[in-house]
């Protein structure tokens, strides 16, 4: 049986150690699905950590250009998608957030062709890159500057504030740094894009945007969704501790984003933009 509290599971193990077993409970990421709805028609469904939902909701609206500000968000309320029909499935309670709009309206017809050609693993890069560059996002701030020997702390700051991976080890983060190497925010996910979008999603619900004096740190690698989301966000330095993709580095040299992998220790590199990091 599994014990659902909320972001966490709890579930009876069996180690095995030099021959002898040992049972105990251990510690497992909750996934759920999370179905985005927009006055109350059916959006999206993602997979996600339960925890910081409407900040989710939020942010991917805002990064897949459904919205460009905070004040086009009449309300966000959290719901249930079912009844849950026992102790194991309590968390259904949680696994709906209606956004209501305000001005705007959703090219539905669209969105369900950008989903689908996200998920695809037939689309070009050229394709993907067109489609930001027509939506009309602008370059991030030229001119804000990083410390590298800042940057080297990111890393040990952000795996310092993860609690829920301090207890299962199963999940990303994404943390948002001042100028001045603050930690200002982190979400945790099973999704790397969705952590990128709770941190978003706060910024724009707490009227922060854009994010042009910021660094995002990422665990894991840097794939193209979270530049694209970075970019909308303003956000001018994206750090790794892995690889980003080759679709990743494209969109950051040609959008002017400083882009930084393999983040461990005393050594990183720098894939755009190198001029952002000075010492």
């Amino acid at each position: 049986m599994v014990q659902r509290l909320r972001s966490i599971d709890i579930t009876q193990v069996v180690e095995w150690q030099e021959g002898a077993l040992r049972r105990f409970q251990d510690y497992l990421v909750a996934e759920e699905p999370m179905e985005i709805r927009v006055g109350g028609a059916p959006l999206s469904v993602t997979m996600r950590t339960p925890g910081h939902d409407r900040e989710l909701a939020a942010g991917f609206l805002f990064t897949e250009g459904l919205i460009q500000r905070p004040e086009q968000i009449a309300s966000i309320k959290e719901g249930a998608d079912r009844e849950p029909q026992s102790s194991d499935q309590a968390g259904a309670a949680g696994n709906l957030v209606d956004v209501e709009l305000s001005g705007t309206e959703v090219d539905r017809e669209r969105m369900q062709r950008n989903f689908f050609a996200a998920s695809s693993c037939g689309i070009c890069g050229k394709a993907s890159i067109d489609a930001i560059r027509v939506r009309g996002i602008a370059a991030p701030n030229p001119g804000f500057r990083f410390d590298p020997e800042l940057l080297c702390s990111l890393p040990d700051k952000l795996r310092a504030a993860q609690t829920i991976f301090g207890r299962t080890g199963g999940l990303h983060a994404a943390g948002l740094f001042s100028a001045e190497g603050e930690l200002i925010a982190v979400r945790e996910d099973v999704g790397r894009h969705n952590a990128v979008d709770k941190v978003v999603g706060w910024a724009l619900l707490e009227k922060r945007l854009p994010l042009s004096q910021h660094v995002l740190m990422v665990s894991g690698r840097g794939g193209f969704e979270i530049i694209q989301k970075a970019l909308v966000a303003g956000i001018p330095v994206v750090a790794s501790v892995s690889a980003p993709s080759g679709l990743a580095v494209q969109l950051a040299r040609e959008l002017g984003l400083t882009l930084v992998g393999f983040l461990r220790g005393r050594r990183f590199l720098v894939y755009s933009r190198e001029e952002r990091l000075t010492p």
